[in-house]
């Protein structure tokens, strides 16, 4: 009898206990939701699954209803089943092909682009983080010394690992444990992170922040354009903003182009340009070593100037715009972490080396634009590359500027804010040009005003740089990939978020600094 009492209390026990420990799992549970950070449950994964459908197809659906028709290519509006294109997975693990005809609200036609191969996506990395910024980065080194190159190191090693958990927050697990690519870009991931509650909002805050890192690089290739022709040609009596005028007529056309096509043959031949320019910089450097400035690099750092180099230093490396749909691009996205490894550590070394002997060279007297230190035999030869480089790596940002304004502003799928800047046959209307001249002009007025290289190179980095770099990735890796993170992973991805902030912060307040100093004493470049 009494062995009986005893096991019926121990069995009452032990299902308070499981009671209790259930409702705590509940209310940690409910608490991490709240705090935006998914639930381990398998409930709560299908309920996220339920959103992320229901998200992809409230802001896809609407650009579904015009599909191109089989055969004689006649359109077909509210097509219903399984065609050829783009896949899009379901919360039951099944994948449903989207259309690849679809029409876009203009009427152009979305094409399939071919798969690129792991050399090619190298290759593009290496042309974003490899461009002509670099040639501030001695200037860097001026106010940082070897704390400079320490970031130059820094840098690479964290953008590199943005890039990857970025990346990372595209895939999802199904049920089988298979990741899955569940996201097409930058901005479904804002928005899935944001989502239910505010499904869109993290969209908008990617859009802005890209639109002002494409325009923001406009004005610079304005900037740098002007620099270097009035540095080439200092015996002519024409100002470096009547030079930016100039460089900026020849860049009207760009406001007429409809695709890249026009001016994406350039694109290895400008990077080819540039490297024999870098060559030849470092070959001049090599040729006065005997009078490097060793004592020159310092082991202090200049305190109010220090945080515009590191605004510089990231904004060299800034190229997790384009790296999601990079990766859906590749032939075999596998080897994207491979890919990240080797172009980040062949950057590092680059900048590296060609910011140290630049600065060796010529130590404090080290200027904004390094070219503008070459003698002018040479400086002219050079500059004159460079400039054809800048022209032509303009309608880049420049297009893609254009592209996110009008899809958001003009072509939202109907719920754009302004009417289509296209017409039938997806032409593009009178004003909608008047609209990219503007753009066109509004770099022009910005590059006069404030002919500032380095300084305008800090405020971005600062401002978008760090934001698309090390702040949301990180941020959005906490947010959607909780559940599988490891502790060193969650202490990567807080350091990053915290001392990106502090950068970002610090970097932009002494960008506006210098910019205000730069306006109140008439400093040049």
């Amino acid at each position: 009898m009494a062995h009986l009492i005893r096991h019926k209390l121990s069995n009452k026990l032990t299902n308070a206990a499981h009671s209790v420990s259930n409702k705590s799992q509940a209310k940690v549970s409910g608490v991490f939701a709240r705090l935006g950070f998914q639930a381990a449950t398998d409930e709560e994964g299908l309920g996220f699954a339920e959103c992320d459908d229901l998200d992809y197809d409230y802001r896809h659906g609407t650009q579904m209803d015009v599909l191109q028709g089989d055969g004689d290519g006649g359109r077909a509006e509210g097509q219903d089943g399984d065609m050829d294109g783009d896949s899009h997975y379901q919360r039951d693990g099944t994948v449903v092909q989207r259309p690849a005809a679809a029409l876009k609200a203009s009427g152009s036609l979305e094409e399939d682009k071919p798969k690129i191969t792991t050399w090619e996506a190298g290759w593009n990395v290496t042309n974003a983080i490899q461009g002509m910024f670099v040639l501030g980065l001695p200037y860097a080194i001026l106010h940082g010394g070897y704390l400079g190159l320490f970031l130059i190191i820094f840098a690479a090693v964290v953008c590199c690992y943005t890039g990857k958990i970025l990346i990372a927050c595209l895939y999802e697990e199904n049920e089988d444990g298979v990741l899955v690519r569940v996201r097409d870009s930058y901005v479904d991931i804002a928005n899935a992170c944001c989502a239910p509650r505010f499904p869109s909002v993290g969209g908008h805050v990617v859009n802005v922040a890209q639109i002002i890192e494409l325009v923001m690089t406009c004005i610079l290739y304005v900037v740098v354009s002007g620099n270097l022709m009035y540095n080439s040609f200092p015996g002519l009596p024409i100002s470096q903003k009547a030079w930016s005028v100039v460089a900026t007529a020849a860049l009207l056309p760009c406001a007429f182009l409809k695709s890249l096509k026009a001016v994406s043959k350039f694109s290895l031949l400008c990077t080819l340009a540039h490297f024999v320019i870098n060559v030849l910089v470092v070959a001049y450097c090599l040729s006065r070593a005997r009078d490097w400035a060793w004592e020159k690099v310092k082991f202090y750092i200049d305190v109010k100037k220090f945080p515009i180099s590191i605004g510089i230093i990231v904004f060299s490396y800034t190229s997790q715009i384009f790296l999601p749909s990079l990766e859906g691009n590749m032939q075999k996205p596998s080897e994207f972490h491979c890919m990240m490894d080797w172009t980040h550590i062949a950057a590092c070394v680059l900048k590296g080396l060609f910011a140290l002997v630049a600065y060796l060279t010529w130590a404090d007297a080290t200027k904004e634009v390094i070219t503008d230190n070459l003698p002018s035999t040479i400086r002219a030869v050079v500059n004159l590359f460079l400039v054809a480089k800048a022209l032509l790596s303009y309608p880049l940002p420049f297009f893609a500027a254009v592209e996110v304004l009008e899809k958001s502003l003009f072509q939202d799928g109907g719920r754009a804010i302004f009417p289509d800047c296209y017409g039938p046959g997806g032409r593009l209307k009178s004003w909608g040009v008047g609209l990219r001249i503007g753009l066109v002009v509004f770099t022009l007025l910005m590059a006069i005003f404030v002919p500032h290289f380095a300084l305008l190179m800090g405020l971005t980095g600062s401002l978008t740089g760090a934001g698309l770099c090390f702040l949301l990735p990180s941020l959005f890796h906490l947010k959607l990939q909780w559940r599988n993170l490891l502790w060193h992973h969650v202490f990567f991805d807080v350091a990053i978020f915290v001392i990106g902030g502090i950068c970002a912060i610090s970097g932009f307040i002494h960008s506006i600094e210098g910019l205000i100093e730069a306006f109140k004493y008439n400093l040049h470049d």
